[in-house]
């Protein structure tokens, strides 16, 4: 089933996942409560049904980190953006450097009951700020659902898909993260913004 999404059902969107961050900062999840507007960086949803990032959206030459998964996955990611809004996204692509196609890890999507539910995700995606001691998890929507691409299957051999995934910021003190991935390697990441 495919999905789009209007730029106001994504501002709604982006407004109940607010709700749930600050909620969850407040419960002691990482986040530091201060997200009020609509993130930079807007996510809409493409044919095949998976989230992307917008083309607005620049890419870098050369990836802040590179993760590398099983059966020749590879995450290269492209930026960590940081906004007023207080929220942090991670934009990357997802290679396939294997000669034959793969299906996405179920994995990714972590292991928590609310995320589960809707599928395949980037749910499981962390961020670790070594220097003030938290974990951000990915935020969520008030019905569960990950602010992240979604609904991937499978990547053909040589294939690049673009994916995000977006956090509450960090302090403005932090400037490095630590992206950690079900199943990938960790890999640190200079924050923008």
């Amino acid at each position: 089933m495919s999905i789009r999404f209007t730029a106001k059902a994504r501002r709604g969107m982006v407004a109940l996942a607010v709700t749930a961050g600050v909620a969850l900062g407040a419960a002691g999840c990482g986040g530091d409560g201060a997200a009020t507007k609509k993130p930079s960086a807007s996510a809409s949803a493409s044919p095949s049904g998976g989230s992307q990032p917008s083309a607005q959206e620049g890419q870098s030459a050369a990836p802040l980190a590179e993760l590398k998964g099983p059966s020749g996955l590879t995450l290269q990611v492209i930026s960590a953006v940081r906004d007023s809004g207080g929220f942090l996204t991670v934009n990357a692509n997802l290679k396939n450097d294997g000669s034959q196609s793969v299906v996405v890890p179920v994995a990714l999507r972590g292991d928590e009951t609310e995320i589960v539910q809707h599928g395949t995700s980037f749910g499981g995606a962390t961020l670790v700020d070594s220097k003030g001691k938290k974990r951000y998890y990915v935020l969520r929507d008030t019905d569960g659902r990950p602010l992240t691409t979604t609904d991937l299957s499978s990547i053909e051999a040589g294939q690049t898909i673009p994916v995000f995934m977006q956090f509450p910021a960090p302090p403005a003190s932090t400037t490095e993260v630590t992206l950690q991935l079900p199943t990938f390697s960790s890999g640190t990441v200079k924050i923008s913004g």
